[in-house]
């Protein structure tokens, strides 16, 4: 009996729960959850803007238009050669004269991204600075022996050709003025020697200088580098930094590194300056330089005992500050002075000399730009005629020197430098109307020291050049075997 009483509450317990629930779900409006779900910061160690349903971009399109458009470059040099020289027989028997070991090839590589369907590539100048060979690999394992355009020291750029049959792949240009600092970016190169490598990552910064170019004596150097956190590593040099439509928007240049391969970030070369060299070395073989005539400081940098010679008062950190204005100058002519601050080029703000360098390094000789500054707490607009680096606003041709020299060289072939038993040395292929003719130099003459430093291409010509002032003395040697000194007067 006692058993059957506690079945029968059991069972109305359950058939009370059940119609309790029952009522409360189709009678009672229930409440809606909210769920509160942290925000996590993405796996891969930046923010970049999300597309509206939140999930991270997606890079596979940019990758697939590039990937097939960047190239291996391989390069080949002669190297240094080891010498044993004395000038007694230097001069009796010509340069060389001695116990010479046979150099040994410098083999170099990077990468470089195809420009035109025809075959113009851009890599960096450092990629293919002094090379006898240059061999491009094509991203379907195809092999081109390609022939130098021109190159561009000042802003680590050069152009490449190479001949193919078909109608290449090729990326188109982007815009980098465009750019904004968190944006993602795609590296894509040969890092290694690994083809076809791609790497994902943010602008860090724009407007960057890493002071490279500077440190390979260039003093004319463009630094504005494109920061980002995409892995770059040796071999990665020339190649391609595309944004999310796959455009080009740089050339990877640098990383920055204690160890020489990427830990953290890397550089690259702007396309806007990218763009421009390359259009001028394929019309002209030579990039045309447009100058503003004046030496420019950062804010930051400006000495009260600056300002206190130059008579003017810094209450402004904006802009880029003119330490001095060259004589005869665009500037000058224009009406600018020392103590200006410039604060913008056509319009576009400039608050850094990197800044400066990229808006001007885009015009030529003798294009106007218009130049705001600020004087006395006054801004001021002046329209600015650049002038190129002898001064004038004309086109420079390539291979020519200015008016002193007036002669056009090039690379002697290394068949030549075997017959003649040289080294190295640069051909004088039309003496021109300069110094060179007025000191007795003729065609054909191969120069193999200034000042007894050795000459192994134009560039290291153009270089000792740069930096004499009244006179230099030439060793060289003709086609026939003769052995000639000049002593070349600047000043004629």
């Amino acid at each position: 009996m006692k058993a059957r009483n506690v079945f029968y509450t059991f069972a109305i317990a359950v058939i009370s729960a059940v119609t309790g629930v029952y009522v409360y779900s189709h009678i009672t409006k229930s409440e809606p959850k909210v769920i509160t779900i942290k925000e996590e910061v993405p796996a891969v160690g930046h923010f970049t803007s999300t597309n509206a349903s939140g999930a991270l971009p997606d890079l596979t399109l940019a990758a697939e238009r590039t990937v097939h458009a960047v190239v291996h470059v391989k390069t080949r040099s002669r190297g240094n050669d080891y010498y044993s020289g004395n000038p007694f027989y230097e001069f009796f028997f010509g340069p060389g004269s001695g116990y010479r070991q046979e150099p040994q090839p410098v083999l170099g590589a990077g990468s470089g991204v195809i420009l035109t369907k025809d075959g113009y590539i851009v890599t960096n100048n450092h990629v293919i600075d002094k090379a006898d060979e240059i061999e491009v690999t094509l991203n379907d394992k195809r092999t081109f022996a390609a022939t130098l355009v021109g190159a561009d020291p000042t802003s680590d750029i050069a152009l490449i050709k190479i001949e193919a049959d078909d109608d290449l792949p090729f990326v188109p240009y982007g815009s980098s003025s465009d750019l904004k600092v968190g944006e993602w970016v795609l590296a894509v190169g040969n890092p290694f020697n690994l083809t076809s490598t791609v790497t994902a990552g943010i602008v860090s910064a724009k407007a960057r200088s890493i002071n490279i170019i500077a440190n390979r004596n260039q003093t004319l150097g463009v630094e504005s580098f494109i920061q980002t956190d995409a892995a770059v590593n040796p071999g990665n040099s020339g190649g391609a930094l595309v944004n999310q439509r796959g455009e080009l928007v740089g050339i990877n240049t640098a990383i920055a590194s204690r160890t020489g391969s990427f830990t953290g970030y890397s550089f690259a070369v702007p396309v806007t300056i990218a763009k421009k060299v390359v259009g001028d070395l394929m019309e002209f073989g030579e990039v045309q330089r447009g100058l503003l005539g004046v030496s420019i400081i950062e804010m930051s940098n400006v000495t009260d005992e600056l300002a206190d010679e130059l008579g003017v008062t810094i209450d402004n950190m904006e802009g880029v500050f003119i330490g001095s204005v060259a004589p005869n100058g665009g500037a000058e002519e224009a009406g600018m002075r020392a103590g200006d601050i410039i604060l913008s080029v056509n319009g576009e703000t400039v608050n850094s000399v990197p800044e400066l360098q990229e808006k001007v390094s885009m015009h030529r000789p003798g294009e106007k730009v218009n130049v705001m500054v600020l004087r006395g707490g006054k801004q001021k607009d002046y329209e600015v005629t650049l002038r190129n680096i002898r001064g004038t606003t004309g086109i420079i041709k390539a291979n020519k020197f200015d008016e002193t020299l007036g002669a056009s060289l090039e690379e002697v072939s290394t068949s030549d430098l075997r017959r003649l038993g040289v080294r190295y040395g640069i051909k004088v292929v039309d003496v021109g109307n300069g110094s060179l003719r007025k000191s007795g130099v003729k065609e054909g003459y191969i120069i193999t020291k200034v000042n007894d430093t050795p000459i192994k291409t134009v560039a290291d010509f153009k270089a000792v050049v740069a930096g004499v002032k009244d006179g230099m003395f030439l060793t060289g040697i003709y086609p026939n075997g003769r052995v000639v000194y000049y002593a070349v007067n600047l000043n004629d």
